[in-house]
């Protein structure tokens, strides 16, 4: 088991100054003995220790290399605003924070929370079986009558445009199932 900070300095206190030093032997016996549940330390340890200590000035271990971690308070504050604003993306949190934005998703991800599309879903009333299937036999007639019909048709998706929720993203820890649900409008029929 790796020592601390503390148990270095207890070493070097055991070691002494002066003419009331201990031999490494000594501080190694008297280490276990004050300690009989842990690990006993080696005499190479208690010369390591002692070097840093006498061209360093301290026992603290060397900052360690790599990418820096990200600070707590900072994790908090991405959590905080996706709480606030479910609907913010990665870029508006790395840009309101100052963080990068692979650093918001990797928070994102370790508490696991994921975007979810918003999508407009619309309501089948009783009688829509019915009006299918009149719209079928109404263009099937139609097809049978003028052949090519349905070729001078252009199909799209886009009958009712609500563009708000086309781009709307919310991100949670779990799946939100919401449903917005749109009665159909007979009066805006031709």
């Amino acid at each position: 088991m790796p020592l601390n900070e503390r148990d270095r300095i207890e070493i070097l206190m055991m070691i002494g100054v002066g003419d009331r030093m201990r031999t490494q032997q000594e501080v190694c016996r008297l280490f276990h003995e004050m300690h009989p549940d842990r690990e006993p330390v080696s005499q190479s340890t208690v010369s390591r220790i002692e070097r840093k200590y006498r061209e360093l000035g301290h026992v603290r271990d060397a900052p360690r290399q790599g990418r820096p971690k990200i600070n707590e308070n900072v994790q908090q504050d991405v959590i905080l605003s996706a709480l606030e604003n479910p609907h913010c993306t990665v870029r508006q949190v790395s840009r309101d924070l100052n963080i990068g934005k692979s650093s918001v998703s990797n928070i994102f991800k370790k508490v696991k929370y994921h975007p979810y599309r918003v999508r407009l879903i619309h309501e089948l009333a009783e009688d829509d079986f019915d009006r299918r299937t009149e719209f079928c036999e109404y263009m099937m007639d139609h097809n049978n009558q003028n052949n090519g019909f349905i070729a001078n048709i252009l199909f799209s998706d886009e009958a009712t445009n609500q563009s708000c929720f086309g781009s709307l993203i919310l991100w949670a820890n779990f799946d939100p199932v919401f449903f917005w649900f749109s009665a159909y409008d007979d009066s805006k029929k031709p």
